[in-house]
């Protein structure tokens, strides 16, 4: 699901004043925004989000005015093999499905926002359905009807272990994505916020850190010290979670001998087989800068559910 965070903080900002919704239900081709993406749209014009990178926002903006206004929640649809479409600027070969309703406790409740962000806040998912027919969403399932689900995914974090210089490239590149990064080295001197702006960082024994943090389908974890008293720790307590991504700095004959030692200590194979080493995607990088844009290349392909942990 979509990351939502900026509506979400816009909704709480609002709340009470006369708002509407709008929600990428359907995609096909190139659309471009993907399903749930979120566009909140207040009574005196302001709006947080989108739904279409800008291609339909002004037709969604008279629509989401109509809906304040009292007009019946609608689904609209736009594609480039419909006129409208192109009226409304969607030449760029996708199709998107958008469904407008009121925030009110009888469309979207307000309440939905708190606990929304309560959830992503505790690490957890929270999904809600909405009935397409009476405009209502709800976190109550709904077994008849026509129904959209959306899935309120906790935020993606990543958790570095090794403070070297590939890791300082890594954690800037996680931060143009929008993921939280804590960087874990027990070693005061290599631990600055200097290196790492903007990071939270963790001066744990790494087995201890990444147990305390739990990853799960959420987190990614790269270790990057070259140190298997650091390394090997933190790989262990990663496998012993749901970590939707874990990988590990090392040439093909390093990974091996890695291989050996977590067997030694009782690592099944499966579970040696989550470890993607040498970590990152194979791009031919030099240097960390391009190390570390392979490292979040992979580690997004994983987060989408393609060949991750």
């Amino acid at each position: 699901m979509t990351d939502n965070d900026t509506v979400i903080a816009a909704a709480r900002a609002w709340a009470g004043g006369p708002l509407a919704l709008a929600t990428v239900i359907s995609t096909w081709g190139s659309a471009p925004r993907p399903r749930g993406s979120h566009m909140l749209v207040h009574a005196d014009g302001r709006f947080e989000g989108s739904v279409s990178g800008g291609c339909v926002e002004t037709d969604i903006l008279q629509t989401a005015a109509e809906v304040i206004a009292g007009a019946p929640s609608q689904v609209k649809r736009y594609g480039v093999a419909d006129a409208a479409a192109w009226e409304v600027g969607l030449p760029c070969g996708g199709e998107i499905a958008v469904f407008v309703q009121p925030v009110s406790a009888e469309g979207f409740d307000p309440e939905l926002f708190d606990r929304i962000a309560d959830a992503r806040a505790d690490g957890r998912a929270l999904v809600v359905t909405t009935d397409l027919a009476s405009g209502h969403s709800s976190e109550r399932p709904q077994e008849t009807g026509e129904v959209f689900v959306n899935r309120y995914d906790p935020p993606r974090r990543l958790l570095v272990v090794g403070a070297v210089q590939i890791a300082q490239s890594l954690v800037a590149l996680a931060a143009t994505l929008g993921i939280d990064t804590v960087v874990i080295d027990s070693r005061a001197r290599f631990l600055t916020a200097e290196r790492f702006p903007g990071a939270t960082l963790d001066d744990r024994w790494p087995d201890e850190a990444v147990a305390a943090l739990r990853p799960g389908p959420a987190t990614a974890l790269v270790t990057l010290s070259h140190d298997a008293k650091i390394d090997d720790p933190a790989l262990l307590e990663a496998l012993r979670h749901p970590t939707a991504y874990v990988g590990a700095l090392g040439s093909k004959r390093s990974h091996a001998a890695r291989r050996e030692r977590l067997a030694a200590l009782g690592v099944a194979l499966r579970d040696l087989d989550r470890i993607d080493g040498p970590v990152g995607l194979d791009i031919g990088a030099v240097g960390p800068s391009e190390i570390a844009l392979s490292i979040a290349a992979a580690m997004v392909k994983a987060f989408h559910g393609e060949g991750g942990s």
